[in-house]
């Protein structure tokens, strides 16, 4: 579960920071976990391992993966009414990335929502099922309305007003 660098505009491909490598390291810890159940312990071991590993914010990484394991049933809870179907019908990869997104949006607030979003649709572009990342949007974006609105209804344009 390797991705090339994210192409740009141009063309050129931009280098991957070391927040978004942590993120998907994260995203394969807990396609891991939620495939074959393995443990925390056993999980942070094989990331360990993983090429590429040292480049990651290892503080991030490690406060995401513990963060989304603890709080799995409440985040899958939060995030079943943005959901139009059950959380277990999701394929395991949308799954992995909207519990990731929903931490970040619950735990993060340091980080704006829209990043957040982005970051994941990005994962889910490139890990997820050819329109994975558009579901991932659009359940982001209602769960940022509901624990971000003040957020999120000041990076968005007024609404108009008919004269």
């Amino acid at each position: 579960m390797t991705a090339a660098p994210s192409p740009r505009a141009g063309g050129k491909a931009r280098p991957v920071t070391p927040r978004r490598r942590a993120r998907e390291f994260v995203l394969q810890g807990l396609y891991q976990w939620q495939v074959s159940g393995s443990d925390e312990a056993a999980i942070e071991a094989n990331l360990r391992d993983s090429e590429g590993f040292e480049k990651a914010d290892h503080d991030f990484l490690v406060g995401l993966l513990r963060g989304v394991l603890a709080q799995h049933q409440a985040l899958q809870e939060q995030l079943q009414p943005c959901l139009d179907r059950p959380f277990g019908d999701l394929s395991p990869v949308e799954g992995c990335v909207l519990l990731a997104g929903a931490f970040e949006l619950r735990n993060h607030p340091q980080t704006p929502y829209r990043v957040v979003i982005n970051e994941s649709i990005e994962l889910a572009k490139s890990f997820g099922g050819t329109d994975g990342h558009k579901y991932v949007n659009g359940v982001l974006d209602k769960l940022a309305v509901r624990l971000r609105p003040t957020e999120v209804a000041a990076g968005r344009p007024a609404a108009r007003t008919s004269r």
